[in-house]
């Protein structure tokens, strides 16, 4: 059964810098070896995820690309921005409006600490609830 985990941002590092926690958790998926997609909002946002990756932990290296060359299928964590094709990987880390409803074990939904924000998440809640994903809640 897939699995939908929901990281609420709530801690005052995390509510400064979102994209932090996304960091984090892709560190933690390329430490347990899990090919991962970051499915980003935007262009300018992949390209910030990019750049932080490199200098959010000064003694983790992952290894990540933005999708869309011919090395795609070897990097470890792959940041996907719209109308970008790419392959479905068992982990993704989903900061869109929609939820990931490909061909993963796992999606971990991260949640803005903004209200509005967070009406958008309770919806896709209840897609992965429909479609019968296992899910979790963390404040982070």
């Amino acid at each position: 059964m897939p699995r939908a985990d929901f990281y609420l941002i709530d801690k005052p590092r995390f509510r400064e810098d979102p994209l932090l926690l996304v960091c984090e958790l892709a560190k933690r998926a390329f430490a347990a070896a899990l090919p991962t997609l970051i499915l980003a909002r935007s262009q300018d946002q992949a390209e910030a995820i990019d750049a932080k990756l490199w200098e959010f932990d000064e003694d983790a290296f992952i290894p990540h690309q933005i999708a869309g060359d011919d090395d795609d299928a070897m990097t470890a964590v792959l940041i996907v921005p719209p109308g970008v094709d790419s392959s479905d990987r068992p982990l993704a880390i989903n900061l869109r409006d929609t939820p990931a409803l490909g061909r993963h074990e796992r999606v971990l939904e991260v949640v803005a600490a903004n209200p509005d924000d967070r009406s958008g998440s309770r919806e896709r809640w209840r897609i992965y609830q429909q479609r019968g994903y296992d899910l979790a809640k963390h404040d982070m």
